[in-house]
């Protein structure tokens, strides 16, 4: 028998010891990176046939006036802001839709992860989903001319750098910003 005492157990190195198995614990960085490309994928597939609607309804309408040598008829920017305006509509739709009644994505049900409100028991409202979402809202940039793609691309990079960075920085609940800013909402691993 050993004069010393036991060593504390393991903790992973940092943060608060993991929950026992089978238990929900705070969703990791990873896990909701790929739930987000997943729902990235789906919701891609969906902008590319609006995009290729709006186009033909908007743009494609465009000849060539071989006396002015440009094209006439037909409006990019009036695609730009119906395209940005539906596409921003869609995208914090689905989320807010998705996890005020479900709890989850697409995305974050294959990688079986649910989003609680702040009770951390039942699902966010639909405001809260809302403010938790409300970067996804991004394309709405596009109804800037010329420079909205650009504008609204950099402002999803941003949202989405600062999740992570504030995910990381957060090892015992791994919330960010927009979970604060929803109330104190949370990404639970459930399985």
């Amino acid at each position: 028998m050993s004069d010393y005492p036991p060593p504390p157990p393991s903790q992973g190195g940092y943060g608060a010891p993991p929950p026992p198995l089978g238990q929900p614990r705070p969703g990791e960085l990873m896990d909701r990176f790929l739930a987000r490309l997943i729902d990235g994928v789906l919701l891609g597939i969906v902008y590319v046939i609006l995009f290729a609607i709006f186009v033909a309804i908007l743009v494609s309408d465009r000849t060539y006036n071989f006396e002015s040598g440009d094209y006439e008829g037909g409006s990019r920017f009036l695609f730009g802001i119906v395209f940005g305006v539906v596409a921003g509509a869609l995208s914090l739709g689905y989320y807010a839709f998705m996890e005020s009644s479900r709890g989850a994505t697409i995305g974050k049900q294959v990688m079986k992860l649910k989003v609680v409100g702040p009770d951390g028991v039942s699902n966010p409202t639909m405001e809260q989903a809302v403010k938790r979402n409300i970067f996804t809202a991004a394309p709405i940039g596009y109804i800037v001319p010329i420079v909205g793609p650009a504008i609204a691309g950099l402002a999803a990079l941003v949202g989405e750098i600062l999740i992570a960075v504030g995910i990381n920085n957060d090892p015992v609940r791994r919330q960010a910003w927009h979970d604060t800013f929803a109330g104190g909402t949370q990404v639970l691993k459930i399985g």
